[in-house]
């Protein structure tokens, strides 16, 4: 396999409209990975039609995209993201809702009135911009307010009359929750009780408000430009209603739909002009049609109503496709039960009645996942000729959804062309290509062990499972031998699983870093035996260095990178590291920084090497430091040597202390051949960085506990004791401790 860069993006993701469920990509991925393919103007396919904002990249890059959008909730997003109203309509679709009467009161000043509570310090009555609530009971237990009054703000237990309120509310709330109940499915249809277990999710205050902003919704007479902003932001106080928001944010993005022991209430008239701003015009207005009506061929989006099965028979013959796209989508009861709900009070039962199998499904679990993607594929297949490559982002990576997307499309006849892996927290980037199925291998143990070992030979460094699982996953698929094909998926997946485990536990090979038992808890690295074994071997490649982990090789190619290329932005760094370390070796932004802020300054938005950090300062400095040593060991009577970068202080010809001085924080050269007696010195401008590389490695962390760390300063300090010993030399090497800095990113 050719491991391709990982591809990173210019923006991060942004906390958008409904972003807690969508996919959170970076801008600039997917035309980072078109841009080489130079076909602007051909076909793209997205079969999953989970990510708007990667098919409005795509189709912004020029690309025509075929996209298959069976959730009405993405397919509204899309549509109006892909060209939003102007902010003036939002302004004025919310104004002329606000205006409507209810009994004597225009709306928004009677929905308003729902939210009131009192001022604990000026006892004037405002509106509380949130109710907090403890799961099954009936009253909230405190509210959160900014008061304009005073300015008291924050946290403040609910009074007498807050609950009160409440208690009026909930006594009408079977009539407000049947009416939005039969805008979902009729009181006859036999998935009554699926809806029914869905708006239980809601609090009646909420259900309250939205059953009103819904009713006077559909007598509005709008236009149809305002309408479809005012549905816009009617949609977000339908997801800001519900009790999935944990309280502290302890669960950001939700899977199933079950309450939190503690959960927040917003005010849903304030999330209403929160979200005005929220779908401000991004980028250029894109064409969409709803196929078979055209697009330009400068680019657009054609959404195809309905699933790949058909779309297979329709199109193959009509549209020629050059690449697949597509976010995999991750199992997720609670959104895809939700875009039922909220379908049906935006816009009707027929709008629920094609995607009405997500309320009856109440778990998805990941055999579930691979059969579905193996259906995906395997229509892919019937539609696409050989060759054809497929770009598959995985958001939330973890070791099953993995082992779901690769067996699945492995079954299929796609072959794995390449996986690149950041972190645990980053997007997947995996690409197939289209062919024919062949017949599966025996899974065997070894095939996995084999990989693991080369793998972990070549990061030099402990890493988490994910990294592990897939390489494994790697070797199987170019074996083919993921599945057989008289094995269910979720026997295969099961079989898969236990021959991971089995290749890590039945060996002396590797060490297990964590407090839990679990394969998946902790790190894993090479153990100290075999990695001296297989440092002796002969087929260790002759330019590789066994005491270089991934951090040292990216710190060496940083300082090399901005020599060559002073004022250089991050994403310049970033690329040429992507390039030099591909696939499962791809640095963490988190590593970059670490030593972006240990050698270089930022001016701007670009990056230059420190004065003190230049090749020829270093020297010079390395020279002093070599020079302070000589003289403390003079005035504590020892004779000092130097070979290489280290200087040993002797006594009757003997070694007492050993001291490897570094400009870098290349630790793992220091330590190789390193005793106990030996002292590694560093710049303090490295401490930083020294402290991060033991925090993401626990080996590198264990071997440094039996050597002392100290910085060049320190060397300076003691000179000027005026009274030294060798007592108390010993205590003063060590009363500077390397110590990360302060915010340091941990992402590793």
């Amino acid at each position: 396999m050719e491991y391709k860069p990982y591809i990173p993006g210019f923006k991060p993701a942004d906390a958008g409209p409904l972003s807690r469920f969508l996919p959170a990509l970076e801008d600039g991925v997917i035309s980072g990975w078109l841009s080489p393919l130079n076909l602007t103007g051909s076909w793209l396919l997205d079969p999953f039609g989970f990510s708007p904002k990667l098919l409005l990249e795509s189709a912004r890059s020029g690309y025509r995209v075929l996209v298959t959008a069976n959730n009405p909730i993405t397919r509204f997003l899309l549509e109006i993201f892909a060209d939003p109203p102007p902010q003036t309509e939002f302004i004025a679709a919310l104004a002329d809702l606000g205006a409507v009467k209810k009994g004597d009161e225009r709306l928004e000043q009677h929905l308003q009135s729902l939210y009131l509570t009192t001022c604990e310090k000026c006892e004037k009555q405002i509106h509380a911009s949130a109710f907090l609530w403890r799961k099954g009971e009936d009253v909230p237990y405190a509210r959160i307010y900014e008061c304009p009054y005073c300015k008291d703000s924050g946290e403040r237990t609910t009074t007498n009359s807050d609950k009160e309120l409440v208690m009026q509310i909930a006594a009408t709330d079977t009539l407000h929750r049947t009416r939005l109940f039969e805008r979902v499915v009729s009181l006859k249809d036999e998935d009554r009780v699926y809806a029914e277990d869905a708006i239980q999710h809601y609090l009646p205050r909420p259900l309250y408000v939205l059953g009103t902003i819904l009713n006077r919704l559909d007598s509005l007479n709008l236009s149809e430009v305002r309408k479809r902003a005012l549905t816009a932001l009617v949609l977000l106080a339908c997801d800001a209603g519900n009790t999935l928001w944990a309280h502290p944010a302890e669960r950001p993005r939700p899977k199933q739909l079950s309450t939190p022991s503690q959960f927040r209430e917003d005010n849903l008239w304030t999330m209403l002009e929160r979200g005005v701003g929220l779908f401000a015009e991004s980028g250029s207005p894109v064409p969409v049609e709803t196929w078979p009506k055209k697009i330009p061929e400068s680019g657009g989006i054609c959404i195809y109503e309905g699933r790949l099965r058909d779309l297979a028979h329709e199109v193959k013959h009509e549209i020629p496709i050059v690449a697949v796209i597509g976010s995999i989508p991750r199992p997720n009861q609670a959104f895809w039960t939700l875009s039922a709900l909220w379908a049906g009070w935006l816009w009707g039962k027929d709008a629920v009645e094609p995607y009405k199998v997500a309320l009856r499904r109440r778990r998805y679990d990941w055999a579930w996942s691979a059969t579905a993607l193996f259906a995906m594929f395997n229509h892919l297949s019937e539609l696409l000729p050989d060759g054809i490559p497929v770009f598959g982002v995985m958001p939330e990576p973890e070791a099953s959804f993995m082992t779901s997307a690769l067996t699945a499309a492995q079954t299929a006849g796609f072959k794995l062309e390449s996986v690149a892996l950041r972190t645990e927290y980053d997007p997947v980037q995996i690409v197939w290509k289209s062919g024919k199925k062949s017949q599966p291998a025996p899974m065997e143990v070894e095939t996995i062990r084999k990989a693991i070992r080369e793998f972990l030979f070549v990061r030099g460094e402990p890493v988490g499972y994910l990294h592990l699982h897939t390489a494994g996953l790697i070797a199987l698929a170019e074996a083919n031998a993921l599945k057989q094909n008289e094995d269910e998926f979720d026997f295969a997946m099961r079989k898969t699983q236990s021959a991971m485990e089995q290749a890590l536990k039945d060996t002396h090979e590797f060490v297990h870093y964590s407090t839990g038992e679990g394969v998946d808890t902790g790190m894993w690295g090479p153990s100290t035996t075999w990695r001296l074994q297989r440092h002796s071997a002969q087929d260790v490649p002759t330019n590789f260095r066994e005491d270089e982990s991934l951090s040292d090789k990216v710190e060496i190619a940083i300082v090399t990178f901005l020599q060559k290329n002073p004022e250089a932005i991050y994403l310049e760094v970033e690329e040429e590291l992507n390039n030099q370390f591909t696939g499962l070796m791809t640095p963490s932004k988190g590593l970059i920084y670490a030593v972006l802020n240990s050698y270089a300054e930022k001016d701007g938005g670009s990056w230059n090497l420190r004065q003190e950090d230049l090749a020829s300062a270093r020297r010079e400095e390395m020279e002093s430091v070599f020079g302070l040593l000589e003289e403390i060991g003079k005035r504590l009577d020892f004779k000092s040597r130097i070979e290489d970068k280290v200087l040993t202080w002797l006594e009757k010809g003997k070694p007492v202390h050993t001291f490897h001085v570094l400009a870098s924080a290349l630790l793992h050269r220091a330590l190789e051949g390193a005793d106990e007696q030996t002292v590694i010195v560093i710049p303090g401008g490295r401490a930083a960085l020294a402290a991060y590389k033991q925090d993401r490695d626990p080996s590198l962390k264990e071997r440094l506990k039996n050597h002392r760390l100290t910085k060049y300063r320190l060397l300076r300090s003691v000179l000027e004791l005026p009274i030294l010993t060798r007592e108390t030399f010993d205590e003063q090497i060590v009363s500077d401790p390397v110590e990360k800095s302060t915010g340091q990113m941990m992402m590793f």
